[in-house]
């Protein structure tokens, strides 16, 4: 743990030039791009079965579901979000509850394509190639996007009744306004918590990495969301002021916007999974106990080829 948050022993500068060069030697934006496709392909099962889920909450489930695409909406452009936002009402409408409901497994299996994908791609990162049995890689990626939902079910539930929940606290235990106002700053960054954790839990499982440590925070997921941010307000930013999608593309505008962003998350993910995967080898090289090369993972086979 300490290795990461000493970059392996590298500086800024030099931790940044490797980086780089791996982003280059593995096709990152290449495979942002395929990502962009997956995503668009497993957005709206995900979407689904997050409404499904949902659902079993009663009355709060409508609302929930609208919370979730509200905040969706502030790192989506606005015109994704209304699209994202018709289609799953349009869905769910001829759909019926009934029907999404016995439909689960099914749409949490295509949900979980997207996830296979970036487990793909961070293995690519993390120079290693995908040993696990199909149905083993596949459990993985359902597991991965179950834990997700969760993340993003908690989270809104937090943001929505947090507060009353701070003021039922404050009033039992006579605390006063001041921890209700606290509770509503503090809501924001333990909701930044949630989306760190959900990075953490994706370069942790998704790739094929044996006898690895379980890091809550690492450098790469603090990078890789900061990225996913800053990536999206400019985003917004830009088609707020020099939209021609519309003018372009017509109708599919919104298509294109969506699928940018998803390019623009997919390689946040992987710069993301680059940076923790130099870390590790920049500590192996400069011999910290427990870091590994990049691509090596059974350090007795090593040793035999070593021999061999």
């Amino acid at each position: 743990m300490a290795s990461m948050w000493k970059f392996g022993g590298l500086t800024w500068k030099e931790l940044a030039r490797r980086v780089w060069q791996q982003v280059n030697e593995d096709d990152v934006f290449g495979r942002a791009a395929q990502l962009s496709y997956y995503f668009l392909l497993a957005l709206f099962p995900l979407l689904l079965f997050l409404t499904t889920l949902l659902g079993y909450f009663a009355d709060a489930g409508t609302e929930l579901r609208n919370s979730m695409l509200r905040y969706l909406s502030t790192v989506l452009p606005s015109s994704a979000s209304e699209l994202i936002y018709t289609t799953v009402d349009e869905v769910s409408k001829s759909a019926g509850g009934g029907k999404l409901s016995f439909g689960v497994l099914a749409t949490l299996w295509a949900a979980s394509n997207g996830m296979g994908a970036i487990s793909e791609s961070l293995n690519v990162a993390y120079d290693v190639k995908e040993e696990r049995p199909w149905w083993r890689s596949r459990l993985s990626s359902i597991i991965l996007t179950i834990a997700l939902a969760v993340l993003i079910i908690s989270a809104l539930a937090l943001i929505l009744y947090g507060g009353s929940i701070a003021e039922k606290v404050a009033a039992s235990y006579g605390l006063g306004d001041a921890f209700t106002t606290a509770w509503k700053i503090l809501q924001w960054p333990i909701v930044l918590a949630f989306v760190l954790l959900a990075f953490s839990l994706v370069y942790y499982f998704a790739p094929d990495l044996k006898d690895q440590d379980w890091k809550w925070v690492t450098p790469g997921s603090v990078i890789g969301v900061t990225l996913w941010l800053l990536v999206s307000f400019a985003f917004r930013i830009y088609l707020h002021f020099f939209n021609s999608y519309s003018a372009t593309y017509g109708s599919l505008g919104a298509v294109i916007i969506l699928m940018l962003w998803f390019y623009f998350t997919g390689a946040a993910i992987l710069i993301g999974g680059e940076i923790n995967s130099e870390i590790e080898n920049a500590a192996a090289e400069a011999g910290a106990p427990d870091a590994k090369e990049r691509g090596e993972k059974d350090p007795q086979e090593n040793e035999r080829k070593g021999k061999a």
